[in-house]
């Protein structure tokens, strides 16, 4: 008993400290319209010094940690299969390959600008799938090494730049060519980084443009669960420094997103339960950006150097021309072609 006494107390001043951070972000993203996950990640930098001394650094690697994982393993609450009945063959297939080829553009230009494959995974991830939330379920599953938290900080705070420039300019490139309402909605769920941003681009251009999107993306997110377990499997014996020995194949953090996703997706979860873990699940993820904040000093940030943004850009350039492309074939090819069968 007097252990978990002196577990708490010796961990409770980090995550404090974590906590107020969450809610300031918060109350930022709710009073002025700036993306929490950012404010919390750049308030965290602020602060880096109390992760370097004193009596708040075990807390601060509690919640970069073991919260992050609550985060991402209550994410799978928010997920449901049965959008995948909603979307076409060709629209399943057009997301999935514009997922699939960004993540291995992320490789491929990373190891042609000499950088980590850690750091092409990270990035192409995150913009191939769902943004930030994308970066800390990768980055949680990734084997660590000196620059995991340096290149996490620098992953989430470029895709949501990127992110809020695209829900602002994609919709006027979307009207400007000649889109449907439809097309405009799969362009825009297709290609920005984070949900929040999707809908904010895609009701703007009409309610139907803005389902559309929101549908679109939501796929985007159930793509999530297959790449993190695939990634876990993979990196397994990476994972610590004492080898694989004793570590399961796949984490008790994903198994724990993959039930709820079933779960979810059954109906065997009621309304208010899936929304009250999704609650859970976004504060836990706040905290912990903002625990990853603390300890991230925003002089290795910026020495990740421009190649990570150029790797960052191009990814994002990337997948909205493959979807685009994938638009043209199927108003130009696909349906004619049907029309002629």
């Amino acid at each position: 008993m007097e252990s978990h006494i002196a577990s708490v107390q010796k961990h409770m001043p980090g995550i404090i400290v974590a906590g107020i951070i969450a809610l300031a972000a918060q109350f930022l993203s709710e009073h002025y319209g700036v993306p929490a996950m950012l404010m919390a990640l750049l308030l965290g930098i602020a602060l880096h010094f109390l992760s370097e001394e004193g009596a708040c650094p075990p807390g601060i690697e509690l919640c970069a940690t073991t919260v992050l994982r609550i985060g991402v393993a209550l994410l799978g609450a928010r997920i449901s299969f049965e959008l995948l009945l909603a979307l076409g063959v060709e629209m399943i297939a057009l997301v999935l390959l514009g997922v699939i080829l960004t993540v291995l553009l992320g490789l491929a230009v990373s190891y042609l600008l000499g950088r980590g494959w850690r750091l092409g995974l990270l990035t192409g991830g995150s913009v191939a799938i769902c943004g930030a939330s994308a970066a800390i379920a990768i980055a949680a599953v990734l084997p660590k090494n000196e620059h995991s938290d340096r290149n996490l900080s620098f992953t989430i705070l470029s895709v949501t730049v990127l992110s809020t420039i695209a829900m602002i300019v994609y919709p006027i490139v979307g009207q400007s060519i000649g889109l449907s309402t439809d097309e405009i909605g799969v362009f825009l769920g297709g290609t920005i980084h984070d949900v929040a941003q999707v809908v904010g681009a895609g009701f703007s251009v009409s309610q139907e443009a803005g389902d559309a999107a929101t549908l679109i993306k939501l796929f985007r997110v159930a793509t999530l669960a297959p790449f993190i377990l695939l990634l876990s499997i993979m990196f397994r014996g990476m994972r610590t420094d004492k080898g694989a020995a004793g570590v399961p194949i796949v984490p008790s953090f994903i198994i724990g997103f993959l039930v709820l996703a079933t779960l979810n997706s059954f109906g065997l979860l009621p309304e208010w339960l899936s929304s009250a873990l999704g609650q859970i699940s976004q504060w836990a993820l706040l905290t912990a950006i903002a625990a990853v904040g603390l300890r991230t000093s925003l002089r290795r940030v910026l020495e990740v150097g421009p190649q990570a943004i150029v790797m960052i850009i191009s990814e994002t350039v990337f997948i909205a021309l493959v979807i685009l492309g994938g638009i043209y074939w199927t108003r130009h090819v696909f349906v004619p072609l049907q029309v002629l069968v």
